[in-house]
C-alpha cells in the first residue's frame, strides 16, 4: 500500500534516514505496540512511537492523573488532573498524529488479564514502576514469545534491556528473584530527576522502532546503564543463555502465571 502525500510530508526525515526509507516506514505503520503504565517512561515512549508513526498503540493503566505527575509525566496537562491516565495520554496522541489507532485499557496490570492484554499486540514496553509488575510482564511476554522493551529509573539514574525470547536472556536471567518489600527504594521514597525519566521513556521507544524497523544492534543481550549525575553511559553484555533461569532456561519452573507469585500491580514511574 503506497503511502499518502500527507504520510510523505509527515514521514519525510524517516523516509530519507538510510536503514528505515520506506519500507521502514510502512513496517511502523503496519506495527502494533501495548505500552503498561501511561505515566513518566510511557509519556515519551507513546509520543515518540505516535509520531513515529506506529500504526496501533494500547496504553494500559489503572491510575488518574495526580499533581505530582506532572513533574515528569509529560503527556499529561495540568487540566487532566483527575482523569483517567489512559484516557489523557490517548487525547495528546491523537492531537499529535491521527495516523495512529490507540486502545486504552483502564485497567491494572496482574496475572489474571496480563496474557490477554498482550497477545494482540507485537511488542511490549514496561514503563512500570516496581517489581512486581516487571516480573509478570517478563514472564507473561517469554511465555508468550513476546519482544518487550524493560527500563527502570530512580533517583538520576536508569537502565535499558530488550528482551526477545529466544535470543537472548530474559528479565529474570539478570535478576532472578524479586526483592522483599522495602529493599530497594521506590521513585516515591527516593525521588526521581523528571528528565532522566524522559530520556530512558525515549531510549524505549528507540529500541521499539529499532526491533519494528529491523535496523542497527538492539539491547539484546545488553543493558543501557545511565547515570545522569556523572553523565556515565554504560552498555553492559549480559549472558547469551541462562541455562537455570526459572523462565526460559532449560528446566523452567514458571510456566503459567500463577497469581499468587505476583502482588497486585501499580503501574507508572
Amino acid at each position: 500500500m503506497a503511502l499518502s502525500d500527507e504520510q510523505l510530508e509527515r514521514y519525510s526525515r524517516h523516509l530519507i534516514l538510510k536503514g528505515v526509507g520506506v519500507k521502514g516506514q510502512k513496517r511502523l505503520l503496519a506495527a502494533s505496540v501495548l505500552i503498561i503504565g501511561a505515566g513518566g517512561l510511557g509519556s515519551p515512549a507513546a509520543l515518540y512511537l505516535a509520531a513515529a508513526g506506529v500504526g496501533r498503540i494500547g496504553l494500559v493503566d489503572g491510575d488518574v492523573v495526580d499533581l505530582s505527575n506532572l513533574q515528569r509525566q509529560i503527556i499529561h496537562t495540568t487540566a487532566a488532573v483527575g482523569t483517567p491516565k489512559v484516557e489523557s495520554a490517548a487525547a495528546a496522541i491523537r492531537a499529535l498524529n491521527p495516523d495512529v489507532t490507540i486502545e486504552t485499557h483502564h485497567e491494572l496490570v496482574d496475572a489474571h488479564n496480563i496474557a490477554a492484554l498482550i497477545e494482540p499486540y507485537d511488542l511490549v514496553i514496561d514503563a512500570t514502576d516496581n517489581f512486581a509488575a516487571k516480573f509478570l510482564i517478563n514472564d507473561a511476554c517469554v511465555l508468550a514469545g513476546k519482544p518487550f522493551i524493560h527500563a527502570g529509573v530512580v533517583g538520576f539514574a536508569g537502565q535499558v534491556m530488550d528482551v526477545v525470547p529466544g535470543e537472548g536472556p530474559c528479565y529474570r536471567c539478570i535478576f532472578r528473584d524479586m526483592p522483599a518489600a522495602g529493599e530497594i527504594p521506590t521513585c516515591k521514597e527516593a525521588g526521581v530527576l523528571g528528565a532522566v525519566v524522559g530520556v530512558i521513556g525515549s531510549l524505549e521507544a528507540t529500541e521499539a522502532a529499532k526491533l519494528i524497523v529491523g535496523v542497527g544492534e538492539p539491547l539484546v543481550g545488553r543493558m543501557l546503564t545511565v547515570d545522569a549525575l556523572t553523565m556515565n553511559i554504560r552498555r553492559v553484555p549480559l549472558p547469551t543463555h541462562v541455562p537455570d533461569c526459572p523462565v526460559c532456561g532449560d528446566h523452567p519452573t514458571i510456566t503459567t502465571l500463577e497469581p499468587a507469585n505476583y502482588v497486585q500491580p501499580v503501574c507508572a514511574i
